[in-house]
């Protein structure tokens, strides 16, 4: 059996490193679809479409379980993809908004994609963790995933220092990664917000996964180095 993991492109790479690091002995498939990207520009039809073609090709791979790498994926599609796949175990990834409030952290940026912004999901976790005494930004960071996708450091720049200039007077004190892409630029946020701590759901992830694996049984029982495919698509 194989791990399935994918994403619009190369954000759900920050999530693969995550599951090798938590399970080296399992064998994982990663698809990048950069042919669609970004997906944050689809509607919810053309979503579905384009991961339930994903879920296919990695079914065909043997994927008994999938991590959907990719926050926007996960908030408008997870759902509708575990009641079209019932013998899968789909695994999503959500910003790490339960671990801002559980820290106690007053005040928290959520940077994600405007499609996820925008999702009924996360709306619905804020509303489940947060305290009187908190208070959470839901930034909208149109363009960035792609930008980070291009390795556009001008428009990459530009966007981080109008987030930046806006809340600079709301004492941010933590800052959710809400995209998988967005990791890999976490040391230009820091230097533009060197106060707040950055919050990834990653690690999360993973935990989750193995969590996954053990429950379905089908956790490898030897610990013999497990293997990578990666396949990326292109526009």
């Amino acid at each position: 059996m194989n791990i399935g993991v994918f994403d619009s492109g190369i954000g759900g790479l920050t999530v693969l490193e995550e599951l090798v690091k938590e399970l080296p002995q399992c064998n994982f498939i990663f698809y990048g679809d950069q042919k669609n990207n970004p997906y944050g520009e689809k509607s919810d039809e053309e979503l579905l479409k384009i991961t339930s073609e994903i879920v296919d090709y990695l079914n065909e791979k043997d994927c008994k379980i999938i991590v959907i790498a990719c926050n926007t994926a996960t908030t408008r599609c997870r759902n509708r993809l575990i009641e079209k796949y019932p013998d899968n175990v789909f695994i999503g990834t959500v910003p790490a908004v339960k671990v801002a409030c559980d820290n106690n952290f007053k005040n928290t940026l959520v940077l994600a994609t405007p499609a996820t912004i925008e999702s009924e999901r996360l709306h619905q976790i804020v509303d489940e963790n947060i305290r009187e005494d908190q208070n959470i930004y839901l930034v909208p960071c149109y363009g960035l995933a792609d930008a980070i996708e291009q390795n556009d450091v001008d428009k990459i720049e530009r966007i981080l220092s109008e987030i930046a200039e806006e809340y600079a007077n709301k004492e941010i004190d933590s800052i959710v990664l809400g995209c998988t892409h967005y990791p890999f630029i976490k040391d230009r946020i820091a230097r533009y917000m060197p106060e707040a701590v950055l919050l990834d759901g990653s690690k999360g992830v993973a935990r989750e996964t193995r969590h996954q694996l053990t429950l379905n049984d089908l956790m490898p029982e030897d610990n013999e180095k497990g293997t990578l495919e990666v396949v990326f698509t292109k526009k």
